[in-house]
Formats: structure tokens, C-alpha cells, sequence
């Protein structure tokens, strides 16, 4: 039977899951109307058999399989684990112990960039998926046959693609890459959202100080506001809205009415009064409390000649290693190290730099350059003298 009935049920299953070196893991679960995922199904497969845990249908005490997570001698096997994870983390308040996830593996071993299960599944166990389940409402009860299917699925082609995966990594001594990748998925911080962190996330571009401190202190609103009450940030507010409310600060509710990206009489609201607060507190801010803006770069541009030429020798460390571009690093992140030799972003640590970032700081920096062959590009030394010229 593959379906767990009771407390009784799971703990005898997660104590037979215990003896075996790993077990894959997969979730069903719903967001699109809460600000927390809502768990639906828990999907569990050892090397002899797969389980369903069904949490709406039956009055689990989930505290064995929370076991099971925390069990540093099994390998907990995912497949882009990242919102997974969150769902534990919120439920356990802890990341499971020794995790590995098949989408980072794969994205080492040439699969491509954010490889989908189905297609690891065509590629390495030669079966094409039934995915039409796929979004269907996993809060319905009964659950049918189909669906069943479909979840199990999910975690027992999954045992046979860590397998071959495992392998390639190990024939590659690519681990170090693997490692570097699940460093962040096993950090906490990746799934804990700190209000006054969450300007962060925002992309559009402000110029000015006192836009700034507004923006943060709006964001900051907003999370703790679509956290409290379950909602989507975008229920509370879209991001131009916090945009348009950051530049324009409105004080009064007449102010607010005139706000382009605000429903009308909203500035009437017990929100808007929590607004108004905040944002005269960010009025009220001497210019020595405000953030500090970071200077006008005045080098050569990411988007010249010097970003082209990096973006040429990504193309060919790419290549010579038989994976995709975007596993090494992004155009941003090109853009970022041409602007600062320092850059925070992953093409300058760990084993992108070794394979990437030293050269490309080499090519900006003048000491390498590119040549086109027969046989692909190729790089070579600089006369330091030359290069200063």
C-alpha cells in the first residue's frame, strides 16, 4: 500500500527508511493565494518502496519523518529543492541534514541549466512522463489514482537519476562544484525572509537617499504585513507601487488618492495611517542617518568591450567543459566583475573563480587575451608592457 494511514504506519516506515543510505523526497503543495507554502502531500521512496504521506486527509503526528530529515546518515535526495526545504524549515525550524539535490548535480554534469525533472527522466531512465497532474489541485480530496501516480513518480524515477548523477560526479571530481551549490540550499538564512532585508530583492533602480531609506522601510511594511496575514506580496502591494510610494512619499490621505499605482480611498485605510507614519519618519531623517548611496562607477562599461571579450571566454570555458554558460555565471554577474574587481556575486568565488573569474579579471585587467583558432578559442599571455600601453 502506498499510501501512510496513520502515525503508527509512519513511523514504521521512517524506521525501515532509516537502514538505507539515502531516500528521495519530494513535495505537492499550493502558494498561489497565501504567503506560506501550504503543504499538501509529502512524497518518500526508499530502494524497495515509495509512500504517500497525505497531511489534509489524515491526522499525522509528523514528528517521525522529522526524524527521518535530521538523520545525518541518510542522504535526503531532491529535485530543485529550494521550496521544498522551505516548507520543512517552516514547519521544523531547521534545514534537513545532508541534502542533495539533482538539479544542481545535473547542471554540473552537462544537463544544462535548471534541468526539469522529466527531462533528467527521458535522459537517464528512458521514460517519458505522464505530466498532465501536474497542476491539479493537490488540496482536493479524494486524491485519485491518477494523481497518486503522478506523486510517486516523482520520487522513484528520482532514485535511479541520483544514481547515475552520483556517478558522473564522482567520474568528473566535480564534488567541490556540488558542494559550493548545496552550500546555500543548507543554509537557513536561504529560507528565512527577514523584513528588513526584503528591499533587497527589489530591482528597480533608486538615486537618491532619502528614496532609499523609504524604499527599505515599505518593503520591511510589507513583508511583515504578508507574513502576518498569509498573502502574496503582491496582494499587499505590487513592487511598483512601493516604488511609486518611495519617490513620492504622500503624508496625507488626499496624497495618496493622487498615487497612480494606489486604489482610490486607500489613503483612508488603517494601513495607509501605518504608512503615513513610516514615511514621516523617513522625512523626518537627518541627512547624516540616511543610507549611503554608493558612487557613480566612471570605468568602462559592462555592456563594451571589455563585458564582450569576458563574454567570449565564458562561452569557451563553457564549452571546454562541457556545460552550460549560465552554470559558470550570468550576464549580471559579468557586469558586476567588469564594474568591481570585488564583486559579490558567485563568478568570483569557489570553483567559478578557479575556472572562470581569475581569467576574466586576467582579460579586463589586460595580462590575457583571446585569440580564435581552429579549435576554438584560445588564450594567451600578455606582454605587461603591451598591456599598458
Amino acid at each position: 500500500m502506498d499510501l501512510i494511514v496513520s502515525t503508527e504506519a509512519l513511523a514504521d516506515f521512517c524506521e525501515r527508511a532509516a537502514r538505507f543510505d539515502f531516500v528521495t523526497v519530494d513535495t505537492e503543495f499550493l502558494r498561489e493565494t497565501t504567503y506560506w507554502p501550504k503543504l499538501c502531500l509529502i512524497q518518500v521512496a526508499t530502494n524497495d518502496e515509495a509512500v504517500l504521506i497525505d497531511p489534509i486527509a489524515y491526522d499525522y503526528d509528523l514528528k517521525p519523518f522529522f526524524e527521518l530529515l535530521a538523520n545525518p546518515s541518510v542522504t535526503k535526495v531532491f529535485h530543485a529543492a529550494r521550496q521544498d526545504i522551505e516548507i520543512f524549515v517552516k514547519l521544523t525550524g531547521k534545514v534537513p541534514h545532508n541534502i542533495f539535490d539533482t538539479q544542481i548535480a545535473a547542471s554540473v554534469c552537462g544537463f544544462g541549466d535548471s534541468a526539469s525533472y522529466d527531462s533528467l527522466v527521458r535522459a537517464i531512465c528512458k521514460v517519458e512522463l505522464d505530466k498532465s497532474s501536474r497542476f491539479t489541485d493537490w488540496s482536493a480530496r479524494p486524491l485519485s489514482e491518477k494523481q497518486r501516480a503522478y506523486a510517486l513518480a516523482d520520487v522513484t524515477y528520482l532514485r535511479d537519476i541520483y544514481r547515475e548523477l552520483r556517478k558522473q560526479v564522482e567520474q568528473t571530481r566535480r564534488w567541490d562544484w556540488v558542494e559550493d551549490e548545496l552550500t546555500t540550499l543548507r543554509s537557513i538564512d536561504t529560507y528565512v525572509v527577514r523584513p528588513e532585508h526584503a528591499w533587497e530583492r527589489l530591482k528597480m533602480k533608486i538615486n537618491r537617499a532619502r528614496d532609499l531609506a523609504a524604499l527599505k522601510v515599505l518593503a520591511a511594511w510589507r513583508e511583515r504585513r504578508a507574513q502576518q496575514t498569509d498573502q502574496p506580496r503582491s496582494r499587499i502591494f505590487k513592487d511598483d507601487a512601493l516604488y511609486d510610494l518611495a519617490m513620492q512619499r504622500p503624508v496625507t490621505p488626499e496624497a495618496f488618492d493622487k498615487l497612480r499605482a494606489v486604489p482610490r480611498g486607500f489613503g483612508r485605510s488603517a494601513a495607509a495611517a501605518e504608512i503615513m507614519e513610516l514615511l514621516k519618519e523617513v522625512e523626518a531623517l537627518p541627512k547624516s542617518e540616511l543610507p549611503v548611496m554608493p558612487e557613480r562607477y566612471r570605468g568602462p562599461s559592462p555592456k563594451g568591450a571589455v563585458g564582450d571579450l569576458i563574454r567570449v571566454l565564458l562561452k569557451s570555458v563553457a564549452e571546454q567543459n562541457g556545460v552550460a554558460a549560465r552554470i559558470i555565471a550570468t550576464s549580471d554577474e559579468i557586469d558586476a566583475l567588469v564594474l568591481d574587481d570585488e564583486a559579490d556575486v558567485p563568478a568570483l568565488k569557489g570553483w567559478r573563480r578557479k575556472l572562470f573569474g581569475e581569467k576574466a579579471l586576467a582579460i579586463k585587467h589586460g595580462r590575457v587575451g583571446l585569440a580564435a583558432t581552429r579549435k576554438g578559442v584560445l588564450e594567451f599571455p600578455v606582454n605587461p608592457a603591451q598591456a599598458a600601453e
